[in-house]
């Protein structure tokens, strides 16, 4: 059975789940890249999302989360996978920042540090809604994801998007990715710290050197941990996707404007760059892709 064939089952059983439940239900509609529809009880509203891609299927609910309607219908959906807050009991601190960042091996678009507090609470909340490594999920399934982290942590959320014509600039001062990251990693971070009384950060490691931010005296009392595939730490996975959804934006942004750039770094982005580049000039390019990269070298 062919995924979209399972992600059309899976949100036809729900449906009948919620029928039964006695929530009113509006009919099944498919997009490009899910199924969906809505469920009603009362004021309260809730639409529940089946995304099918290379990876399976996903399920998304969107509404209050603190509703009765939300509560409800996510305990029907008892097959959905969710994460075992369990897994993170022996590591992971009570509450800390978690930072990560998108777009550093993509010759187009931004470079995006994105740095999240969470506690307890948070948590179980974001671990609710699905939280995950952002590079389990597709681009259609990120911005919704990361409109409900934004409402769960409020405030306790910091993003740093350098755009590829700063970016360039700041490059050709570091002259290296590692630092450039660590710059933008540290700047989050700090003003996150300034903002929160945390004493635990956990960032994805990216470089064996500190961040820069751990020498600041003000942060003497911090604990900053680097890890490898630090993604599985709930406050970096909603990290992963806030830095994400920065990065597709601004791809999006050129795409309405009618610029489709494509992301990554491929034979094909390097054929696209080439005629890009005959066509605006290397003035226009720095103000789209990361001029450092060995794809702008070999179009030159």
């Amino acid at each position: 059975m062919v995924v979209e064939e399972k992600a059309k089952n899976q949100i036809v059983l729900i449906q009948h789940q919620c029928e039964k439940a006695g929530f009113s239900i509006s009919q099944l509609s498919r997009k490009d890249y899910n199924y969906e529809f809505t469920a009603n009880s009362g004021k309260e509203k809730i639409k529940v999302q089946v995304y099918f891609g290379k990876k399976g299927i996903k399920t998304i609910l969107q509404g209050d989360l603190n509703s009765n309607l939300y509560k409800t219908i996510n305990n029907l959906i008892l097959d959905e996978p969710k994460l075992n807050l369990s897994d993170f009991s022996l590591k992971e601190p009570g509450k800390y920042i978690g930072s990560d960042e998108c777009g550093k091996g993509d010759f187009f678009g931004p470079l995006v540090v994105a740095a999240v507090f969470v506690n307890e609470e948070t948590k179980k909340l974001l671990a609710k809604i699905g939280v995950r490594d952002s590079k389990d999920l597709s681009d259609y399934m990120i911005t919704p994801l990361a409109k409900e982290i934004k409402k769960i942590v409020g405030k306790n959320f910091g993003i740093v998007r350098i755009n590829p014509h700063k970016y360039n600039e700041l490059y050709k001062q570091f002259n290296n990715l590692n630092k450039l990251l660590n710059w933008a990693h540290s700047k989050a971070i700090d003003n996150l710290l300034d903002n929160t009384a945390c004493k635990y950060v956990i960032t994805d490691k990216f470089s064996k050197k500190e961040l820069d931010v751990v020498s600041l005296s003000k942060h003497s009392d911090v604990e900053f941990i680097q890890e490898t595939k630090a993604e599985k730490y709930i406050g970096v996975a909603a990290a992963s996707i806030l830095a994400r959804d920065s990065f597709v934006d601004w791809f999006e942004s050129h795409s309405r404007k009618g610029l489709v750039l494509p992301k990554g770094s491929s034979i094909e982005t390097e054929k696209f760059a080439k005629k890009l580049l005959q066509k605006i000039g290397e003035e226009k390019l720095n103000e789209l892709g990361k001029l450092h990269f060995k794809t702008f070298a070999k179009i030159k």
